[in-house]
């Protein structure tokens, strides 16, 4: 992990402790694009200046590459950051920067950009404010920031969700924290999407990645056929 300079930071072993598997789930993640076209029916990033913060290994940067000016790929894990350097090198990606960073400590200047994207990063509720504050500061007027995390409410893979927390003796509110974002300032939307794998054995092993139990996984894949599961997100917005 990094060093304590960097506040906010937490693991996340899906990715870290498993980048080639969490490649998969990326690669079988919202195929369609919906969740993008959804992002950019309030903000097209063309010609304007991109932060992907929380970025992990890279993965969606070069779709923001494709016509933003600059893309700004911020994480703070070490391992992670390397493996988006390689990336960005083997895709060529002249446009986008690997940093370090964290929410809670953005590595740029005041008005420094025009969109932040967050996925499944720090911006659980409650004790986000720094991060929030850190968004406001780096963008320009006018800007838009995207923050991306589960649905918890709808879908196959929110059922799993809801089993593995049951599993653990876990409470699971999916709507535990919508208040606190309304009065952050953030409009908040369903995008329903699914994952679409080519083979049943990445399917099943990204399952077991994602609910941390093989057990547990194993039950609930014995009631569910095929190549896809249904997947909502939550994506919540903000201008200015």
């Amino acid at each position: 992990m990094p060093d304590p300079w960097l506040p906010g930071v937490h693991p996340t072993p899906n990715l870290q402790d498993n980048p080639d598997l969490y490649e998969l789930e990326n690669r079988a993640l919202d195929p369609e694009g919906r969740l993008f076209a959804a992002m950019r029916a309030h903000a097209d990033w063309a010609g304007r200046d991109v932060l992907d913060l929380g970025a992990g290994d890279g993965f969606w940067a070069p779709h923001f590459h494709q016509t933003a000016r600059h893309v700004f790929a911020m994480e703070p894990d070490d391992a992670s950051r390397l493996r988006a350097m390689a990336r960005f090198a083997r895709l060529g990606l002249a446009r986008t920067s690997a940093l370090t960073g964290s929410a809670a400590r953005i590595l740029l200047p005041d008005d420094a950009v025009d969109l932040v994207h967050v996925r499944f990063a720090y911006f659980w509720g409650p004790g986000c404010e720094p991060g929030l504050a850190e968004l406001a500061r780096v963008l320009r007027p006018g800007g838009w920031a995207f923050i991306i995390d589960n649905d918890g409410t709808q879908g196959t893979f929110a059922a799993w969700l809801r089993a593995a927390a049951e599993h653990r003796g876990q409470a699971f509110d999916p709507t535990a924290h919508e208040d606190f974002w309304r009065d952050q300032g953030f409009t908040t939307e369903t995008v329903r999407s699914v994952w679409r794998f080519e083979r049943r054995a990445d399917l099943e092993a990204v399952v077991r990645n994602e609910l941390r139990d093989p057990g547990l996984a194993d039950r609930l894949l014995v009631d569910h056929e095929g190549l896809e599961v249904d997947y909502a997100f939550r994506l919540r917005r903000r201008c200015g």
